[in-house]
C-alpha cells in the first residue's frame, strides 16, 4: 500500500555577496540545492573574494499525494524549480540575516509564501535527481479529477427589484433610503 507522502532533505546553498548600493550591504541568493545533505548550519562551502557560499540548512522536501497536479505543472515548466521559502532571521545578534523555513516543488504553495508577502521566495534550477524522484511520486499517486460543470440555478434573474428589501420584514419606508434626519411617520 503505497503512503500518501514522503519526504527528501535538501541541503539549501546560499551565496552571500557585498550589494552594490549603500542603502544593500550584502545580498543574499539561494543558488543551489543539496539532495539527500546531512544536517548543516550556515557551513561555509566557498569562498571567493568578499561573495562566500554556505550551506545554510537542510530541510524536509515534503510531497503530498493530494498536490501532485501542482508537483506536474512545475515539472512541465521548461526548467522545473524548487522553490525555497526565507524569513528574516528574529534574532537582532544572529551572525545570518536569513533562516530557512521549507523548501517545495509545489509552484502553487510557493505562491501562497509570495501573497503573504512576509517570506522570500527563491527558486533554482531542480538538479535531475530530485526531479525523477517527484515524478516518479507523482506517476505513482496522481489521480485525473473530471472537470464537472456547474450548472446555473433555475432562480429568474431578469426580474428588476423595486428596492424595497426582503418582503418578510415589515418596514415603514424603502431600506434603500439614503440617511439623513429620520422623518416622523403618522398613524
Amino acid at each position: 500500500m503505497p503512503s500518501n507522502s514522503t519526504s527528501l532533505p535538501l541541503g539549501i546553498v546560499i551565496r552571500k555577496s557585498p550589494g552594490v548600493t549603500k542603502w544593500s550591504r550584502w545580498v543574499w541568493r539561494v543558488v543551489g540545492v543539496l539532495p539527500g545533505a546531512a544536517q548543516a548550519n550556515w557551513k561555509e562551502i566557498r569562498r571567493e573574494g568578499e561573495s562566500v557560499e554556505y550551506h545554510a540548512a537542510t530541510v524536509s522536501m515534503e510531497l503530498w499525494a493530494s498536490d501532485t497536479e501542482a508537483y506536474m505543472t512545475g515539472l512541465s515548466a521548461r526548467v522545473p524549480k524548487v522553490y525555497v521559502v526565507l524569513r528574516e532571521a528574529d534574532d537582532s545578534c544572529a551572525e545570518q540575516d536569513l533562516e530557512v523555513v521549507l523548501a517545495t516543488a509545489s509552484p502553487y504553495e510557493a505562491q501562497d509564501y509570495m501573497d503573504s508577502g512576509e517570506e522570500i521566495v527563491e527558486q533554482v534550477a531542480m538538479p535531475e535527481g530530485v526531479a525523477a524522484f517527484v515524478r516518479d511520486f507523482c506517476l505513482e499517486h496522481h489521480v485525473d479529477e473530471e472537470f464537472v460543470k456547474r450548472k446555473r440555478d433555475k432562480k429568474r434573474v431578469d426580474i428588476r427589484q423595486d428596492g424595497i428589501g426582503d418582503p418578510r420584514i415589515r418596514q415603514p419606508t424603502d431600506v434603500y433610503l439614503a440617511p439623513g434626519r429620520r422623518r416622523e411617520t403618522r398613524h
